[in-house]
């Protein structure tokens, strides 16, 4: 085997288990994202050069290979720029951890992170209005245990405004269930907040931990499956979709929103916004590490935009002068 193929095998291995989780810190969601953009990019080299992907060394990853690999993800697996973006972020990662490592292969490392990032279209945000919301949780059947876990879901879901993951990490212990009542959440980078809980999501969560039999100690994933495995990320989607579907006969405006679990994210994040909550405590709230995140939520909403329009005392109009055959057309252009 050559060199430059335990090379690329070793520093892939020393960049998964030391660079990461240990140097960078990086939780394991973003570390299996970016070992799955790299599995997909290894397997179409291997694809084109012909040869295994054993036997692939640093030069057979090649900026021109990973400009052919981005056209194939959106042409041929139907990924977004912003996804083929994500793929290629992980990519300059791993080729800044090579170049730093072995400065012999800087110059193409630097050719590969010179690779640009595709600009990418700003898309609407789809978020729930208050009434939609509770469309949402009246169409689901609290008889069964099954609807209690989903009802008790939804429902922190949109009191945190907190990412699904956050969310499929909350433990018992994270909970505190007693005045003044809160969870705390970790979010991107292992970054911790507390954030407040209403009595009424409150009373939810110490009935559903009671139901459950957990111990207010208990390290255990609080959202489980009918086989006792922790919630994934699919499931909650399946879950939303499942009740927006069940709702939209009695809120027809469901049926024209493409709707995902981060909408309910949203949809907190609007809320609070309604309510009058400034930017910043929203910021928190959310977990955002710059408030130009969340400033975006301030442009969505119409009849905000309405009512401050509404107190804007408007230009009084200038009456136009005719044109005149004694005046120039440049005269009376410039008169305006």
């Amino acid at each position: 085997m050559k060199t430059s193929s335990n090379l690329l095998a070793s520093c892939l291995q020393r960049f998964f288990t030391e660079h990461l989780p240990q140097v960078r810190s990086m939780s394991p969601h973003t570390i299996h994202s970016y070992r799955d953009s790299l599995v997909l990019l290894l397997r179409f080299v291997a694809s084109r050069v012909p040869r295994p992907v054993t036997a692939l060394d640093v030069e057979d990853v090649s900026p021109q290979q990973i400009v052919s690999f981005l056209s194939y993800l959106e042409g041929e697996r139907h990924s977004s720029a912003a996804t083929s973006n994500v793929r290629l972020s992980a990519v300059h990662a791993f080729f800044r951890f090579l170049a730093a490592r072995h400065p012999d292969r800087l110059e193409h490392c630097q050719r590969v992170i010179s690779i640009p990032f595709k600009r990418t279209r700003s898309r609407i945000v789809e978020y729930l209005e208050y009434e939609e919301i509770q469309s949402i949780l009246a169409a689901i059947d609290r008889s069964s245990p099954q609807g209690r876990r989903d009802y008790a879901l939804l429902a922190t879901m949109f009191n945190t405004g907190a990412r699904v993951q956050e969310i499929l990490d909350l433990r018992p212990c994270d909970l505190q269930l007693a005045k003044p009542f809160q969870a705390r959440l970790f979010g991107k980078g292992r970054r911790e907040r507390y954030c407040p809980l209403w009595p009424q999501t409150a009373r939810l969560l110490r009935a559903y931990c009671a139901e459950r039999q957990f111990d207010q100690y208990s390290e255990l994933k609080l959202f489980r499956n009918h086989r006792g495995q922790p919630l994934t990320r699919f499931g909650v989607r399946y879950l939303l979709a499942k009740y927006l579907k069940n709702a939209s006969p009695q809120n027809p405006t469901l049926a024209r929103k493409k709707l995902h679990p981060h909408s309910l994210r949203h949809s907190t994040a609007m809320a609070l916004l309604k309510a009058g909550v400034d930017l910043f405590t929203i910021s928190q709230w959310l977990g955002h590490a710059s408030l130009n995140t969340t400033n975006k939520y301030a442009t969505l909403d119409l009849e905000m935009k309405r009512e401050a329009i509404a107190r804007v005392k408007p230009i009084p109009g200038e009456r136009v002068v005719p044109w005149q055959k004694s005046r120039s057309i440049l005269e009376w252009l410039e008169a305006l």
